[in-house]
């Protein structure tokens, strides 16, 4: 029974120092650069669109935060959010490496005194019923680009077919190369219709926003 409990203590004095290991990793801005060639591919085209399983803009990650960037990739190495390209590039890439790549994206939005307004421009009725339903600002901020949490995205001014897709994505399920495994944003999503979706995402990708999508060099 001694050697039980002493077992069961170390095992939980492991997690807690993996856990504030993995708080205190640290991404590097200069190393994030020399990890983002496999990114670049879809990531670094200005207007480029992948065709699985729909026809949509990839998400601009410039600017977006380096939390959440870290969250997305172990999701997608997790197998928690199901794509098969993001997958195998996740998997891939090292906590270290995840960390330094998120830096290097999240200080690629920033503009020298630039201020996005504290709120957003007022919806219409029907999208304004929308967000009220399911509370969207109470997660992702007033303004949907300053999110509570850190690991949350923000979503103002991203590109509107991408979220309709990642909002249709939390509705999915049992297919094994389609669909996000999250709880609150399925719950969310399935109360309302695709069209509905449709609208809110329109609303989102109109706003003001810290996202861009950079360009990469041309090849010589």
């Amino acid at each position: 029974m001694k050697h039980l409990l002493m077992t069961l203590v170390a095992f939980a004095v492991a997690g807690v120092t993996t856990l504030a290991n993995a708080q205190e990793l640290k991404g590097n801005v200069i190393e994030g650069e020399k990890k983002i060639a496999m990114c670049m591919g879809c990531h670094g085209i200005l207007g480029f669109h992948t065709g699985f399983p729909e026809v949509y803009r990839v998400p601009m990650i410039a600017g977006q935060g380096p939390k959440y960037i870290v969250a997305a990739l172990t999701a997608y190495k997790k197998g928690e959010r199901k794509n098969p390209s993001m997958r195998a590039v996740a998997e891939t890439l090292t906590e270290q490496d995840m960390a330094d790549v998120a830096a290097y994206y999240g200080a690629q939005g920033v503009v020298p005194g630039a201020t996005l307004p504290a709120k957003a421009k007022a919806p219409s009725p029907d999208v304004a019923a929308l967000i009220a339903k399911v509370g969207c600002t109470s997660c992702h901020g007033e303004n949907f680009s300053r999110p509570i949490d850190p690991s949350y995205p923000k979503i103002a001014g991203q590109h509107p077919d991408y979220l309709y897709f990642a909002l249709m994505s939390y509705k999915t399920e049992g297919k094994p190369m389609i669909g996000r495994a999250n709880p609150v944003m399925g719950g969310m999503a399935k109360q309302f219709s695709n069209d509905e979706l449709h609208l809110l995402a329109t609303y989102l990708g109109s706003l003001d926003s810290d996202l861009k999508q950079i360009q990469r060099p041309r090849l010589r």
